[in-house]
């Protein structure tokens, strides 16, 4: 009996560095300009992947990460550069890791070893053995990933809310917008990514006006022969599958071309609608982006959080490699917090960057918690909950929105929510709804949850909109909150409308989005739901433990004083 060669191998020790890509950063002085620095991750041949992480310079390092220091992970510098101290970053984030504090970003645990057991095999066996290491050097390792990653992809949760607070800050205009303005280098296709079911909370104003003007100076020098280099602007729509099945793909493709140029972006080479979840669209979003780039070029992937661009590009990789890419997604805003490079997505040269999502504070679950986040997100497709209502009526969409028709040249108007199925509502008479902020907000109506929150999300305020529309049979006019939903307004006449929200919450008066409307009309009062549910039995319990202390109450004295009595007999004596 011979020892079998293939165990004796796997004795070897494995070291961290055998699970990881490790990052070498240089040593430089005080950035001047956003161009100064990048951090370069080295192909690992066990990883099927090639992403680079781009990260801060040494001398960011100089404290440890026990002293609270996290460093940024979204400067750059050139390729070829990168040596000095070993960084491990995380594929999944593009954070830092560090194991020496499970309270700070970025922490991670080493995997374990694993002792082989050993036994004695015969030559045939011996054969065996070895053929199946070959085979077994093909299967891909998953990489370690950090912490909150690992909860993330698991659990749908953070590990630690009390680090997010130490989470770096993602600055588009300093770290991306002088990259996308320039007039040399290579060439850059910006790939919007917006949320469907939140077109114009998500859609980035900001990049769409910097794009739009880059292209038309550049574009105006190069037609005089000095250098321009044009951007292609591309923008995809995803989460489309969260639509009804109803909707008219001619027909969304022109509304969101028009309130593309209302948000700022009028230069648009292409739109594509998209739905990363079942493949809707990929094809040909992945033929035009190649078209695009070319073999040298940059597709830049920008958005708001929480719109799905992680999850886009592990669907591109997908199509493109069939095996997808280890990015970590998560319903959850702020998934991704560095900028990572993804390289053998496009042919040639071309490279691939995904980016943290750009923070946009008018959405209304910026303010929200984690719990209250999960009520707001959209999971499923939307299906309409229509009222018929007249003026002097207001509808509720939870703790968050409220809808006032306060005039109408008409007896009706319908009002269709399009919403989280989980938030309840709530149809009444406007002069009964200046009570529900103190009665039912943070107990029926949620979020938020609890009656505390209610003070922390900000002012209550009102607007007031004037709408008109040609037909009862279908919506003519959205009113929409950023990050939450929008009413759906059908209607043949004119309306005023007023329109209660927090203060610093966008509220958005468009064309319909979705024409349609419920079969089935909902009721005066709180619509079914198990928030509602839960908060009428707590109510009764309370009302009914209340009344049961005021019912013994009166007994008990009743029976202390005939005891008294009793006990004293010259009390009863005249």
């Amino acid at each position: 009996m011979l020892l079998s060669r293939r165990l004796l191998r796997r004795n070897s020790a494995l070291t961290i560095s055998s699970f990881l890509p490790t990052a070498s950063v240089s040593r430089f002085p005080p950035r001047t300009s956003p161009s100064d620095h990048i951090v370069e991750v080295p192909d690992p041949p066990s990883l099927p992947w090639h992403p680079t992480f781009l990260g801060a310079p040494s001398w960011s390092f100089s404290r440890s990460f026990s002293e609270g220091i996290l460093p940024k992970t979204v400067n750059y510098r050139s390729h070829g550069d990168a040596d000095g101290d070993d960084l491990l970053v995380c594929p999944g984030c593009g954070v830092y890791l560090q194991d020496e504090n499970p309270k700070l970003p970025g922490f991670f645990i080493k995997p374990s070893t694993k002792t082989p057991k050993f036994h004695f095999l015969s030559d045939d066996e011996d054969r065996k053995s070895e053929d199946a290491s070959v085979s077994s050097n093909t299967v891909e390792e998953k990489p370690v990933v950090c912490a909150r990653c690992h909860s993330l992809r698991y659990y749908g949760r953070v590990k630690d809310e009390s680090a997010e607070n130490l989470l770096p800050d993602f600055d588009f205009d300093y770290y991306l917008g002088h990259r996308l303005s320039s007039s040399t280098g290579s060439r850059s296709v910006v790939m919007m990514v917006v949320d469907a079911s939140d077109f114009d909370g998500s859609f980035p104003r900001r990049v769409a006006r910097l794009v739009s003007n880059t292209i038309e100076e550049d574009s105006a020098a190069w037609k005089k022969g000095k250098p321009g280099n044009v951007p292609r602007a591309v923008l995809v729509v995803t989460k489309i599958d969260l639509l009804p099945s109803s909707i008219s793909p001619t027909r969304l493709e022109h509304w969101v071309r028009q309130r593309a140029r209302e948000g700022g972006s009028n230069k648009l080479t292409s739109v594509h609608l998209v739905s990363a979840v079942r493949d809707w669209g990929m094809k040909n979003l992945i033929e035009d982006i190649k078209e695009l780039v070319g073999t040298r070029g940059n597709v830049w992937a920008v958005g708001a959080q929480n719109v799905g661009k992680s999850t886009l590009i592990n669907a591109i990789s997908k199509q493109v490699q069939g095996k997808v890419m280890h990015l970590t997604e998560a319903p959850v805003p702020g998934t991704t917090l560095g900028i990572i490079r993804v390289e053998g997505v496009f042919p040639g040269q071309a490279k691939l960057f995904d980016t943290p999502g750009i923070l946009h504070p008018y959405q209304i679950t910026t303010r929200l918690t984690r719990d209250e986040q999960k009520l707001v997100h959209i999971s499923k497709e939307l299906r309409p909950r229509t009222f018929r209502v007249k003026a002097g009526y207001a509808v509720h969409i939870g703790g968050l929105l409220r809808l006032d028709v306060e005039e109408a040249s008409v007896e009706t108007v319908y009002l269709t929510v399009w919403a989280s199925p989980y938030i309840p509502l709530h149809m009444g008479r406007i002069e009964h709804a200046s009570t529900m902020v103190e009665a039912h907000f943070g107990r029926q109506l949620q979020p938020p949850i609890g009656e505390k929150r209610v003070g922390e999300l900000g002012k209550w305020i009102r607007r007031e909109y004037k709408i008109s529309g040609a037909s009862w049979d279908v919506n003519s006019t959205d009113v929409a909150a950023a990050g939450l939903g929008w009413f759906a307004i059908g209607l043949k006449g004119e309306a005023v409308l007023g329109v209660w929200c927090y203060d610093g919450i966008d509220i958005t008066v468009r064309g319909a989005l979705i024409p349609d409307k419920a079969k089935m009309f909902e009721t005066a009062g709180f619509t079914v739901s198990k928030i509602v549910s839960r908060a009428d039995k707590a109510i009764n319990k309370t009302r009914r433990d209340e009344k049961m202390k005021q019912n013994e109450g009166p007994s008990e004295r009743v029976g202390i004083d005939q005891s008294v009595a009793l006990d004293n007999p010259d009390a009863q004596s005249c």
